[in-house]
């Protein structure tokens, strides 16, 4: 069943579109989407996940879908800790105190963020492609060629044909993207073209090219973020009990397991999927998901509080 928005819900700088299903009283569990895909990639493994009693929350991030920003005057900034402030924003509103935190590609990175800084709103962690944290400094160093052309966008994203080209091309770019990061999978027509309506919003471009400007240092963020990305730039450990994926197809760029194991300091298990699972594991393969956060929620319960013991970062 396809997932849509069934509320509008004002969270920090934004109105964000959220799809929420599933008893209010289960355990909440954040889905978190990545680039250039929308909350669809979740709409099956949501629906397990709500047939297994949790209160399933999946919002369109900034520059997505039905989320739109309250002021023309707030900079539409896509570095990492801006979007990990608006998951933190949203659980205020919601009034939710933890939840499972789960994604894939920028929702991954995002979770990681949470799971590293905020760790008390974190009741468990599930991540795509492992530990994705990393800084300016870091982007900053060449890779070997042959992994420099996995980002070429990235460096097509840093010209102005290039942001010109992408807000002119917007669903084909996605289409090429989807094909080559999942180069396994049988796209279906019907829910691409549903995904692809969601980069349509307004804020769209501009959020992307910054995010990937902001990466290679050729676009400022925000002061305010300053301490977060300080502190992101350490490689933090993750101590809340996770979970991380990882497709054997996966076309897009991806750290293998064995670089990031010891990022992650508390109960901790990796699977790697095996049958041509690419990048948008969610959407490919939704059991798989779904189960390992229903997994990482029982080691939660298993594991009591005792891995929320960082001091999380203000952000005003």
């Amino acid at each position: 069943m396809p997932l849509e928005a069934t509320a509008q819900v004002e969270a920090g700088e934004l109105t964000v579109g959220l799809a929420e299903r599933g008893p209010s009283d289960g355990p909440a569990v954040l889905l978190l989407h990545g680039w250039p895909y929308s909350i669809d990639s979740f709409s099956a493994s949501a629906s397990i996940l709500t047939d297994n009693g949790f209160r399933v929350l999946v919002p369109h991030l900034r520059g997505y879908g039905t989320t739109r920003f309250l002021s023309a005057d707030t900079p539409r900034n896509g570095q990492p800790a801006a979007l990990a402030a608006d998951a933190i924003a949203l659980l205020d509103a919601l009034e939710v105190a933890d939840a499972v935190v789960a994604g894939f590609d920028w929702g991954a990175r995002t979770a990681n963020v949470l799971a590293a800084l905020w760790p008390e709103r974190c009741r468990a962690h599930v991540a795509v492609s492992g530990y994705l944290l990393s800084s300016q400094a870091a982007n900053a160093q060449p890779l070997p060629p042959a992994a420099e052309l996995a980002w070429w966008y990235q460096f097509y994203f840093a010209t102005s044909r290039g942001e010109r080209g992408y807000d002119a091309n917007r669903t084909d770019f996605a289409r090429l993207i989807w094909r080559t990061a999942s180069p396994k999978w049988e796209l279906g027509e019907e829910e691409f073209q549903r995904s692809a309506a969601a980069l349509q919003n307004p804020d769209h471009v501009q959020i992307v090219i910054h995010n990937y400007r902001w990466r290679l240092g050729l676009a400022e963020g925000e002061s305010r973020f300053d301490e977060v990305e300080r502190r992101l730039a350490e490689r933090p450990t993750i101590g809340v009990p996770t979970i991380t994926l990882e497709g054997d197809a996966n076309g897009a760029a991806h750290p293998d397991p064995a670089a990031y194991r010891d990022r992650f300091t508390g109960p901790y298990e990796h699977r790697t999927l095996t049958g041509g699972i690419g990048h948008d594991l969610p959407q490919e393969a939704p059991e798989e998901f779904a189960k390992a956060v229903m997994d990482a929620e029982r080691m939660a319960r298993d594991a009591g509080k005792d891995a929320h013991a960082t001091e999380a970062p203000h952000v005003s």
